[in-house]
């Protein structure tokens, strides 16, 4: 009997370390010399991707790709999109499609259907929840019937996260409102490795507040963004994990420029992503110990 998804994601992390490679891939992150031999931007873009993919595949835990960066080149970004999911599940590759949905009923149910089936079919998906639960409601037959999840926010990396999740809300702040209401939502989905299909964003460029987060989102497996780029370290992540466990952590332009980087500047870009993500799962299981 096939393993739950979530189950699989905890198993892929436990082989593969934590590393969640994200395909927000933006056309000038392309070297000039591989771009110009394709008839389109969309079509050196997904090559770009495949290469990435293959070099990549057996170092990480899981793909996340960022809709907007496809939406941004019209249809042939779409497509580009499609072709990118259809290539990883063809390879097997556990995917988080970083759309942010955070609308209600109707709408929602298309958007669940989109993303859950058809061409844009993925793994997990990304959900705003801050319209209410009722936001959430739409996918739960696919949690439950299909085999799927999604990573919801509840503490974003980004600098201006405190503006809204960090208000008072009923004693305590919005955003550990969210992750309370979250985590019990998502009770029904528990696998095997104790974490629930339903998981939380929560980013690692506010250390003070990791030790809290987790203790109160036992149950909850993590997307973890901020790693890096936007100043997030390794010694950060750790307390987000348990035994090791229980978290994935998002680098985008990290990976996919790190050819850019002097100590990688010999080798082709799929390699340097290769010796990046090699470099950022060590550099995390260090801590982990």
């Amino acid at each position: 009997m096939k393993k739950a998804l979530i189950d699989r994601m905890y198993d892929r992390v436990a082989t593969h370390g934590h590393v969640c490679l994200g395909l927000d891939t933006d056309y000038s992150y392309l070297p000039h010399n591989f771009a110009k031999d394709f008839s389109s931007p969309a079509e050196a873009v997904y090559e770009f991707n495949r290469k990435i993919i293959d070099s990549t595949l057996d170092v990480v835990a899981c793909y996340k790709v960022q809709i907007a960066y496809y939406e941004a080149m019209g249809l042939e970004g779409m497509a580009c999109y499609a072709k990118t999911l259809k290539y990883l599940r063809e390879k097997g590759a556990i995917i988080i499609a970083d759309i942010k949905r955070g609308d209600i009923a109707k709408t929602a149910e298309m958007y669940a259907q989109a993303h859950f089936t058809s061409d844009f079919e993925a793994d997990f998906i990304t959900l705003n929840p801050f319209m209410g639960m009722d936001t959430l409601s739409p996918y739960m037959p696919y949690f439950r019937d299909n085999d799927k999840g999604a990573f919801v926010l509840v503490a974003t990396s980004n600098p201006g996260a405190s503006d809204i999740e960090g208000l008072e809300c009923k004693g305590s702040s919005v955003s550990e409102h969210v992750g309370s209401m979250v985590s019990k939502l998502s009770e029904e989905f528990t696998g095997e490795c104790g974490y629930t299909a339903i998981g939380a964003v929560v980013g690692c460029t506010n250390r003070e507040q990791t030790v809290k987060i987790r203790e109160n989102l036992a149950n909850l497996f993590f997307l973890i963004p901020g790693y890096g780029a936007q100043g997030g370290k390794a010694e950060d992540i750790a307390d987000y994990l348990k035994g090791g466990n229980g978290g994935v952590v998002n680098s985008s332009r990290g990976v996919l420029l790190a050819y850019k980087k002097p100590e990688f500047a010999h080798l082709s870009f799929y390699d340097a992503a290769r010796a990046e993500c090699e470099r950022m799962r060590d550099d995390i299981l260090s801590h982990c110990k």
